[in-house]
């Protein structure tokens, strides 16, 4: 690890110390993790604290770990990763926490603290299906208004369930249920038995 990420490993155990229950370091960047409870103030520590000065949320996106590593993972379900640049210390900070309730995924909102999350937040409650307590204005951001699920999530179906065309008697875009058959979309390989390959 390079002296600056030495620098900056040191800085966030002092300044939140055992509020950081993960630590990895990989790829030239360190990522940690925190509880749920304490993401807002780890969050507000930070951006604020002299040795962080984390001003920017670079980006805020949403991960579902079902079936992570061929069903070998066993932890929560749903987590928020966010990337963080501080301009002013040239470093960068990967924030990785996980939603308590896997049947009803929530986090606090991080509006107030980097505007920027508003519409990162909207798309990973639209995609996934995690709530962010205290947002503005909290709806769907990339599907129709009267979509029905979250398309990233691992169980939801790769067709979806429902399909739109235009219909000339009613001149206007209907919904209907899908009419393709659902079908697994992982490619086989078939070789036939003693088949020489040079």
């Amino acid at each position: 690890m390079s002296a600056k990420l030495d620098q900056l490993s040191a800085s966030l155990q002092a300044v939140l110390g055992a509020k950081i229950t993960k630590q990895i370091n990989a790829l030239g960047e360190i990522t940690i993790e925190c509880k749920a409870a304490d993401y807002l103030n780890v969050c507000q520590l930070l951006r604020d604290d002299a040795a962080l000065k984390f001003e920017q949320l670079i980006d805020l996106c949403g991960v579902d770990y079902q079936e992570y590593g061929d069903g070998a993972y066993d932890g929560l379900r749903y987590a928020v990763v966010n990337h963080f640049l501080s301009v002013s210390l040239n470093q960068r900070l990967c924030l990785r926490v996980f939603a308590a309730d896997e049947d009803f995924p929530t986090l606090p909102t991080l509006v107030d603290l980097w505007p920027v999350a508003n519409w990162f937040e909207r798309e990973a409650f639209d995609l996934y299906g995690i709530m962010f307590e205290n947002h503005p204005d909290l709806r769907r951001l990339l599907t129709d208004y009267g979509f029905v699920g979250h398309p990233f999530r691992k169980d939801f179906p790769m067709i979806g369930n429902v399909e739109m065309r235009y219909d000339p008697e009613q001149q206007r875009v209907i919904y209907q249920p899908v009419s393709i058959d659902l079908r697994n979309n992982v490619p086989r390989v078939i070789r036939s038995e003693g088949a020489h390959h040079g």
